[in-house]
């Protein structure tokens, strides 16, 4: 079996030995502008950038990281390609990011959920003002489970771990999801386990229960 790895909160799945892409699902341009329209409407100082994988594409390495001008990086090490507002969806995108510094995230998801939650699916992986946006339906449970599906492997034999809110549905889907110690609450209340935090090695303590 190669070593498949599920990204984009779900919306993309590839071979980590060949770096081929098996399956992208992606915002289609008309949508990423229907989305640029509400959040300038709902968050009018937010700025947003966009991962891109052209359908049909052979590699990972193929994927290209877009931001509008006045977006600031939430992660160490920024990377990307700066495109002028409109041009954000010229192209598909596996995800698109909403970036508004100094506001926390979950109020970020509940201003836009109202005005675009029926088409998209939203998350959000820190609390540093970053919601996530993917194709509605696409998730991590979702990526996970036709992973699954593919390889022979019931909900019922697997075991989750996560710490922020866009692995709730992996943790819910999961037979056993489990939980970091320092993860954020809305974790913590569809967990069946929580275990130490990232730092302090939560992730083996748990395997280590059945394969140490």
């Amino acid at each position: 079996m190669p070593p498949l790895a599920v990204c984009a909160n779900g919306a993309m799945v590839f071979d980590s030995g060949t770096g081929q892409v098996l399956a992208a699902h992606v915002l289609e341009p008309a949508t990423l502008e229907r989305v640029a329209e509400a959040v300038a409407r709902a968050l009018p100082s937010a700025a947003l950038a966009a991962e891109r994988i052209e359908p049909g594409s052979r590699s990972a390495m193929e994927m290209e990281f877009v931001t509008t001008p006045r977006y600031e990086h939430a992660w160490e090490y920024p990377r990307g390609t700066e495109v002028p507002d409109a041009e954000i969806a010229a192209g598909p995108a596996v995800k698109l990011l909403v970036r508004a510094p100094g506001m926390g995230s979950a109020a970020m998801r509940d201003l836009l959920a109202p005005e675009i939650g029926g088409y998209v699916d939203l998350t959000f992986s820190t609390d540093d003002g970053l919601v996530e946006i993917a194709a509605p339906g696409v998730t991590k449970a979702r990526g996970l489970s036709d992973v699954a599906a593919d390889v022979g492997v019931a909900a019922a034999d697997v075991i989750a771990f996560g710490d922020m809110p866009n692995d709730v549905s992996m943790l819910s889907w999961a037979q056993h999801g489990v939980a970091m110690k320092n993860a954020h609450p809305e974790l913590l209340t569809v967990a069946d386990e929580v275990t130490a935090s990232n730092n302090d090695s939560g992730v083996a303590l748990v395997l280590e229960r059945w394969w140490g």
